[in-house]
């Protein structure tokens, strides 16, 4: 069997590592705004605050609103996935097998993008609801109340991120299961993948951070956070004489930050 492994494989993995982290990889990358193609180790969102309309004279100047701009920062980390294929392996010639590992470099890093994310999202300082409590509606509704008063846009680009215990929370909640209330095509009971809900779409997350058995899940518009990226997923596959292997190493350049936390709402819950 060959020791070495042509272009034309290398060029189909790595185009398989990045299709699958596309797919699969991040739940939550296109939840937020994303930069592409940043040079340096670091760049920057731009914050934009409210202005305010109000009335001139006749022939008199117009006058300006005071925006108030900031930069808020994200810095980039490099982040690496590998994994040694020993010369006899099928991957070679198994297509199965070359995916598998494909799969696996790709959710690795799609973990570690979520986390970045996650993150970002852990900085919000707007709690809605208590931690000796599930998800409730009572929680719910006070997040909802929360983003309204602070003028988060009610356009179709909210997203809530939730624990699989508060996804079972919520299936106990009529207005949330019951197709009296939803309709028929929004029922949670088809698929667990997302539902949209109050102009929001919920997806649960295994992902989500927990302490002292409180697990914090959050609510937010896609304005809020910033994703960056230096470098997209890229594969590289080497042979290695000594060990009689290829090393496949899986490798990104990505952060994320908290670009206004008026635009994210904790939901503390307690898992019992």
């Amino acid at each position: 069997m060959s020791i070495t492994i042509d272009q034309a494989f290398s060029k189909q993995f790595e185009r398989e590592v990045h299709e699958a982290y596309q797919r699969q990889g991040s739940k939550l990358r296109a939840t937020i705004r994303v930069k592409n193609g940043v040079r340096g180790s670091s760049t920057t969102f731009q914050k934009v605050g409210k202005g305010a309309a109000s009335t001139k004279a006749r022939h008199g100047i117009v006058p300006v609103m005071n925006v108030d701009f900031s930069a808020v920062e994200a810095t980039l980390v490099d982040y690496y996935a590998g994994e040694w294929v020993d010369q006899l392996d099928e991957l070679k010639t198994n297509l199965d097998e070359r995916q598998v590992l494909a799969n696996a470099g790709a959710f690795a890093l799609g973990r570690k993008t979520d986390e970045l994310i996650l993150s970002a999202l852990k900085q919000a300082t707007h709690v809605a609801g208590q931690e000796t409590s599930g998800l409730t509606k009572d929680k719910v509704l006070q997040a909802f109340e929360m983003l309204g008063a602070a003028d988060v846009p009610d356009d179709g680009q909210r997203y809530a991120v939730i624990g699989w215990k508060q996804w079972s929370d919520l299936l106990n909640v009529a207005e949330f299961a019951n197709a009296e209330f939803v309709g028929d095509d929004q029922l949670p009971w088809r698929g667990t993948q997302a539902k949209v809900w109050l102009g929001t779409l919920w997806m649960p997350h295994s992902g989500l951070p927990s302490e002292g058995g409180v697990r914090h899940c959050y609510w937010y518009h896609k304005s809020a956070v910033g994703h960056a990226i230096g470098q997209d997923v890229k594969s590289d596959i080497t042979w290695h004489g000594d060990r009689a292997a290829h090393f496949i190493s899986n490798s990104m350049s990505q952060g994320a930050a908290l670009i206004d936390e008026d635009g994210v709402v904790a939901m503390p819950c307690l898992e019992s």
